[in-house]
């Protein structure tokens, strides 16, 4: 008689908190999952699976069981957490009863949904650009923030394209710059005035100001950390009573947001932002209805209707 597949399940728990020594967290987790999963084919097949019946899994039953899970509320993330734990099972099964079966291979893991980004208004964006100065006593140190978050928050870019960024890189005649992202690919950003003006302003103090230097500099001549970058406005936020995310990526989402709520339409954002994929950049049109509804619920004299 073939072995029942709950006294499968049982053994892999025992041997993932034994012999693997897995968290608690982690064991309880795959209990319930693979419970959930065992009781899913019982009813699938009108009989409790056993050896045999998980030797024999097809795809469809996998894509069938996934598809029960999102008809109940399992999110893309939470369902690619259940598949993980059916395939470390499928992986015991293997090792200790020579199970064979290919149908994960077969399966897409479900992606988890990128979070919406989190703007800041457009009067807390600009007063950390005009006001971010006011975090430190040092004119040069004041001059270099103002550039930095003037930088990030009126041309788009990620922190670290900032800090990257070379004296040579900042154009002579033109009001373009060119911004190396991700994959080292890159792209042409436009600098507005005061873009422009804060930095001439920063380069005039700046300690070494030759073409190969790095734009922003820490207080000992190298390269100006993200860290501290972070430090620095996580400080100011908390001086000015700004929100929790309140970050340096905040600024690039709220040069996006505000872009987008001003009648810029989503390729140009796309080329702006450096985004490889349009799917990314659609997610600041998500932010722009949630705030929308949020004009509405606040403003509209039926808002509250039952």
């Amino acid at each position: 008689m073939s072995e029942s597949a709950e006294s499968l399940r049982l053994a892999f728990l025992a041997y993932m908190s034994g012999e693997r020594r897995a968290a608690k967290l982690t064991v309880e987790t795959y209990s319930r999952d693979l419970a959930a999963f065992l009781g899913f084919l019982t009813s699938h097949n009108a009989e409790e699976p056993t050896l045999t019946t998980l030797a024999g899994l097809r795809v469809t039953e996998i894509r069938s069981w996934l598809a029960y899970a999102a008809a109940n509320g399992s999110g893309n993330a939470t369902r690619a957490k259940k598949l993980s734990a059916l395939s470390s099972f499928y992986r015991y099964l293997r090792k200790n009863h020579g199970v064979e079966n290919t149908a994960f291979t077969l399966i897409h893991r479900p992606r988890a949904a990128l979070p919406i980004p989190r703007a800041l208004s457009a009067a807390d964006a600009l007063m950390i650009a005009h006001d971010i100065g006011d975090a430190t006593d040092t004119a040069a140190i004041q001059a270099r923030d103002t550039a930095l978050m003037c930088l990030l928050y009126g041309a788009g870019l990620r922190i670290n394209e900032a800090l990257s960024l070379n004296i040579h890189n900042i154009p002579a005649a033109d009001n373009a710059l060119l911004v190396t992202g991700k994959g080292n690919k890159q792209r042409i950003v436009p600098l507005l005035p005061a873009i422009r003006t804060a930095l001439a302003t920063w380069l005039k103090l700046h300690p070494n100001p030759v073409p190969e230097s790095p734009i922003f500099l820490g207080a000992r001549g190298a390269r100006l950390n993200a860290g501290v970058v972070q430090k620095t406005l996580r400080d100011f936020r908390r001086l000015n009573n700004l929100p929790e995310h309140t970050t340096p990526h905040a600024l690039r989402h709220s040069f996006a947001t505000h872009l987008l709520s001003n009648g810029a339409d989503l390729r140009s954002i796309q080329e702006l932002l450096g985004h490889a994929s349009l799917s990314t950049t659609q997610r600041y049109t998500e932010i722009d209805t949630e705030q929308l509804m949020t004009v509405w619920r606040n403003a509209h004299p039926r808002s509250g209707a039952a």
